[in-house]
């Protein structure tokens, strides 16, 4: 045990002896804390997860990818119909109405898209979007009619998008937002609201950026909730504690290795191989996440309908990861000696858990006389490296994979960023013809069976070319006081589940 997670016990332990048993949140206020700021309840202007989080409790799309096996549900719209393979007509439900009790019409859905196209629009999702759609209109009141570029098989999990009134700026979703700012978000019921009205009436989301800092809370019994704010390695020290309840799910996060392929020495297959093999992914995962965390073979969780169950994998084998050096060129310079074969800079966030990680690493990487630098630095400025290209080797988890098309997204060699589209995916700047053709055939192939075949030869081709190294899937793990009933997870970590969270 580190000598912080051991202070973090000690505190633990104190506060429990010292504290009542009862919650000091309000009957009527479930509080959740989590460890960075939402700055926006706009969809179109959302950054971090947590905004789009935001963007799903206080607005709905015409589709939804919170259920269990992250497949589309209908959500705005009550039915889809297919006038031609460009060209789709969604209804809209007739009870659908926003936090304002107007209802939303088809006139609203073709005004948030269309604001999104507008050659003026900054939003990161305009990209995305012109490359989707050819326009969309509405047909009637209740009836807007989406026309494509081409053909496309993620139209109906692209369209989990919330959909904002087009005059007020409101969302439909199952919250009203009442505040937001540097600190938290308030949000209410939404009266009007179409679906299953959330139990308890109203919710605060706290920003608390220290994690030790937000255990207490929710062990002092100041929050209800914290969901994947925890360091997991802390999860077995208060799991016995009387005031909290623990629940796990599987994610369709992944977390990764990120890999420069136009560095010199890493865009050598061998090299990126050989860090493969010598990280020992399954150590890691019993001592750091206490089990809580499925290693992975690619970006794709085994349960997403579009898992290739055989693909390569990388068990840890540290001759063969020598072998491959040998072979690159990169010897051992003086046998056993302190001397490397190559030195190179991990660069991570300055999440002390993300940094011990990079450091188990970087020290298993060192047994194959690869000399790592673990450099840690504050989110903006590292992610701002990471999208220049400024690093080796970094590590970070990905978005929320429900559909396989982010094959596409992370991997296209069109979506390397450059100065015209800095957001781009592909931050490992990797390059494969093969890979491109296999992923534009995703997104256009209809048929679900034929799609599975496509996308098990692309998960083939990142798996044996090695653009980033697949870590694990960790957890979707929700700690929670007691007295709270009725929270569910889904697999993209949303928080949907407090529709039926309640207090006793």
């Amino acid at each position: 045990m580190t000598s912080r997670v051991h202070v973090i016990t000690v505190i633990l332990a104190q506060l429990i002896a010292c504290t009542p048993r009862a919650r000091r949140t309000p009957d009527d206020t479930i509080v959740l804390v989590i460890e960075s700021a939402m700055t926006t309840a706009d969809p179109r202007f959302a950054i971090s997860s947590h905004d789009v989080k935001l963007t799903r409790l206080v607005g709905a799309g015409l589709t939804a990818v919170d259920t269990p096996d992250v497949e589309p549900r209908l959500d705005l719209a009550s039915k889809v119909d297919m006038i031609d393979p460009l060209t789709f007509d969604f209804t809209i439900r007739p009870d659908a109405k926003f936090s304002d009790g107007t209802p939303v019409t088809a006139e609203d859905v073709a005004w948030t898209y269309e604001s999104v196209l507008d050659p003026k629009s900054t939003s990161l999702h305009h990209k995305g979007f012109v490359e989707r759609y050819q326009s969309v209109v509405a047909r009637s009141p209740s009836v807007v009619r989406f026309s494509l570029k081409q053909p496309l098989a993620t139209l109906t999990s692209d369209l989990d998008f919330a959909i904002l009134s087009k005059g007020k700026r409101l969302g439909a979703g199952p919250y009203k937002l009442r505040e937001l700012n540097a600190l938290h978000v308030l949000l209410d019921v939404n009266p009007h609201y179409y679906g299953p009205k959330p139990k308890t009436p109203h919710v605060e989301i706290k920003f608390v950026r220290d994690a030790s800092a937000r255990l207490l809370m929710l062990v002092g019994g100041s929050a209800d909730l914290i969901q994947n704010s925890i360091r997991l390695d802390l999860i077995d020290e208060v799991k016995d504690r009387p005031r909290i309840a623990i629940e796990a799910a599987p994610s369709v996060i992944l977390t990764y290795l990120m890999i420069n392929n136009a560095d010199p020495v890493l865009k050598d297959l061998r090299v990126r191989q050989a860090i493969a093999l010598a990280i020992d992914r399954q150590a890691i995962v019993d001592a750091k996440f206490g089990g809580r965390a499925k290693l992975a073979s690619g970006l794709l969780p085994a349960f997403h309908w579009a898992f290739a169950k055989e693909l390569p994998t990388w068990t840890r084998d540290l001759p063969r990861a020598r072998q491959l050096l040998d072979e690159a060129g990169l010897r051992d310079p003086d046998g056993d000696g302190p001397r490397p074969r190559l030195s190179l800079v991990y660069k991570t966030s300055s999440d002390a858990f993300r940094v011990t990680l990079a450091r188990v690493i970087a020290a298993q990487l060192a047994e194959v006389g690869i000399d790592v630098e673990v450099r840690s630095f504050e989110f903006a400025t590292f992610f701002a490296d990471v999208k220049k290209g400024s690093y080796q080797l970094a590590s970070m988890q990905s978005a929320e994979l429900n559909e396989p098309d982010y094959y596409y997204f992370y991997f296209h060699s069109s979506r390397i960023p450059d100065a015209k589209n800095p957001d781009g995916g592909n931050r490992w700047r990797y390059r494969n013809a093969t890979l491109d053709r296999l992923t534009e055939e995703g997104r256009r192939e209809m048929d679900r069976e034929k799609r599975k075949l496509i996308y098990a030869e692309a998960q083939k081709v990142v798996a044996t070319d090695l653009p980033i190294v697949p870590l694990w899937h960790e957890d979707n793990v929700a700690l929670t006081n007691r007295t709270m009933h009725g929270y569910t997870i889904t697999p993209n970590a949303r928080y949907i589940g407090l529709i039926n969270a309640s207090k006793q």
